[in-house]
């Protein structure tokens, strides 16, 4: 066991092998597979129109999907449109526009927003002016707070000389890269090619314009990689030193993407050599002082992620961990999913449909979810515990109506494996999560998920 002395976290490749098993991600319960279609546009409707009435709503969080790129990654699982037509987004930011303005009709006047997320795709895909009107056409349909958090997803690729300060002049204040992994064979091997300059360029760009906060997003289990040359990668990105990284692990499905048929099996790594990719970099993310927020990200002690785990207002949400409190997300765009009040909805995933529903007057929904009272107990429980936050039985008791020990005997039986691994601690007040048990609040969470035992079509992810 490798126990870091920076922070409370404790590695044991032990535990791992024990405990590495698929499941979901969390960043909703239930998950989105869980979607169905009888949630139609008019259920969002619906929904919709109960926020107006109410007075005591949550702030909005809005997110965009832009979905087109110019070149296809080959490990990408993303809802995309490969395209060299710049020509595309004139039509595609017409739409958007229509179906902001709907939304906004059966929102009523509250449309107070605390967040922006634009993501894809390539949303740098779109040039200057583009990203100029999509962003007053945003503005002309919500009313951003003065400490609103405006974040975009950037293609190192796509970034020229003042990029970064036009998206900064824009009010963006966040910002991502897709770095992967900076080895020249991983990189030919997965279709995208971004040297170590490049990246640099624009961290330093990203500086320049004073972003707040900037990540970078590193994938392991990749093409062609190997503990020694992923090591290498690591070395570089520490020395460029983002606020946040996240290190996501890569997931073989050529079954349902059809881009990751382009990939040689026969060059991933071994699910020995995965694991070990990951204990090595943990351990070098934290010996470089960076925190570890949960799953897979990494912040700088200072940042405001680490500062919201640290004093509990730590969340998750359909964008991983944000330090926003609780808002109603309203999505735009193909495939883009909503959260509005007790249910969830998501677009259709192709251009083509999308923009019939919008054109016959209707909004672009293909399916949804109305959570029940057990399904938002359930959430609350599983967000909580996916933030290593301590779990208050009391107040759930005293929230929902229930006695937690009778509602929930069944899954505190089965939590006993993680109480004895030494992952969480249980007493009739509290669930807590502890270093140990850290790094498995995902094999912790899914006790307490029902619909696991139903049938589904996904295929979830490894934990580690």
């Amino acid at each position: 066991m490798v126990t870091s002395p920076l922070q409370d976290i404790e590695l044991s490749e032990e535990l791992i092998r024990k405990f590495d098993k698929p499941g979901p991600r969390y960043t909703s319960y239930p998950t989105a597979d869980r979607f169905n279609t009888a949630f139609t546009d008019q259920t969002y409707q619906a929904y919709l129109a109960q926020r107006s009435a109410r007075t005591d709503n949550p702030p909005l969080s809005v997110y965009l999907h832009l979905p087109f790129c110019e070149s296809l990654c080959y490990f990408c699982a993303c809802n995309k449109i490969i395209t060299q037509d710049h020509g595309r987004v004139t039509e595609y930011l017409r739409y958007l526009d229509k179906e902001m303005a709907m939304v906004a009709s059966h929102l009523g006047a509250d449309r107070r927003t605390v967040q922006l997320h634009l993501g894809g795709g390539t949303p740098t895909f779109f040039n200057a002016d583009e990203l100029r009107q999509l962003m007053e056409m945003v503005r002309k349909h919500f009313s951003f707070t003065p400490d609103a958090e405006l974040g975009v997803e950037i293609d190192p690729r796509t970034v020229r000389e003042g990029t970064l300060e036009m998206l900064a002049g824009l009010g963006f204040n966040r910002n991502s890269f897709g770095v992967q992994d900076f080895d020249a064979a991983v990189q030919q091997s997965v279709n995208r090619i971004q040297p170590f300059d490049m990246v640099e360029r624009a961290v330093t760009e990203s500086r320049k314009a004073n972003f707040q906060s900037t990540n970078a997003d590193l994938i392991y289990g990749l093409p062609k990689q190997t503990l020694e040359s992923f090591s290498r990668t690591l070395d570089s990105l520490i020395r460029l030193a983002p606020d946040r990284i996240a290190l996501y692990n890569y997931a073989h499905l050529p079954s349902r993407f059809k881009a990751q048929r382009l990939i040689v099996a026969e060059d991933l790594p071994s699910a020995e050599d995965r694991l070990q990719i990951f204990m090595m970099s943990t351990r070098r993310l934290l010996e470089a002082g960076y925190v570890y927020i949960g799953l897979d990200h990494f912040s700088r002690p200072e940042e405001e992620l680490n500062k919201a785990r640290l004093d509990g207002s730590l969340h998750r949400n359909f964008q991983g961990y944000t330090t926003r409190a609780e808002c109603d997300l309203v999505g735009f765009g193909v495939s883009a999913i909503g959260k509005v009040g007790n249910s969830y909805s998501q677009s259709v995933r192709s251009v083509t449909a999308y923009y019939e529903a919008l054109d016959a007057g209707r909004l672009p929904v293909e399916k949804g979810f109305e959570l029940s009272k057990d399904d938002l107990l359930r959430r609350q429980i599983i967000m909580t515990l996916m933030c290593s936050a301590p779990l208050d039985i009391d107040a759930i008791n005293r929230h929902y109506d229930i006695d937690f020990q009778q509602y929930f005997a069944h899954e505190l039986g089965a939590l006993r494996q993680f109480e004895d691994a030494g992952f969480i601690t249980v007493d009739p007040s509290a669930i807590r999560v502890t270093a140990k048990g850290r790094l498995f609040v995902r094999a912790v969470g899914m006790t307490f998920d029902k619909y696991l035992a139903q049938p589904t079509t996904s295929t979830y992810s490894k934990l580690i």
